[in-house]
C-alpha cells in the first residue's frame, strides 16, 4: 500500500545507513486498479501494509451500457459491476468479444481494500 492504494511493486532500493541512523527502502510501485506509478521512501526499520487482493472468474450474462451483468461458477449473480475504464481499451475489447450475447466470455474481477475491478477476459470457446 502506497499513499492508501493498492500496488504492485516494481522495484525497491536500499540505501545505506547514514549518520543520523536508519537506511532507508525506496519504493517504485504501480496502482494495480489505475496503472499509475507511485513511489514511497520509509525507512528500513519500519513495518509497511500489505492489502490482501482477491481475483474471481465471471461469466457476462448481460452488458447493459456501462453495466454488467455476472454470474459465477455457483450460480450467483454479481450486477454492480461496471466496464473497467483502464486500460482505456479493455471495455470496447469486452464489448466486441461478446458480440450481443453471441459469445462465452469470462471475467477475471480484482478487488482490495473495498475496491472492485475487471481485469481481463477470455473469450470461451462454444
Amino acid at each position: 500500500m502506497i499513499k492508501g492504494k493498492p500496488c504492485k511493486i516494481l522495484t525497491i532500493s536500499v540505501s545505506k545507513t547514514g549518520k543520523h541512523g536508519h537506511a532507508k527502502c525506496n519504493f517504485l510501485a504501480t496502482d494495480i486498479f489505475t496503472g499509475k506509478k507511485l513511489e514511497d521512501m520509509i525507512p528500513s526499520s519500519h513495518g509497511t501494509t500489505v492489502p490482501i487482493v482477491v481475483r474471481s472468474e465471471w461469466e457476462i450474462i448481460d452488458i447493459d451500457g456501462e453495466e454488467l451483468t455476472l454470474m459465477d461458477e455457483g450460480g450467483n449473480q454479481k450486477t454492480d459491476m461496471n466496464l473497467p475504464t483502464y486500460p482505456d481499451t479493455l471495455a470496447q475489447d469486452i464489448r466486441d468479444a461478446w458480440s450481443g450475447g453471441d459469445n462465452s466470455v469470462m471475467v477475471s474481477i480484482q478487488a482490495a481494500v473495498g475496491i472492485e475491478q475487471i481485469i481481463a477476459y477470455k473469450k470461451e470457446s462454444p
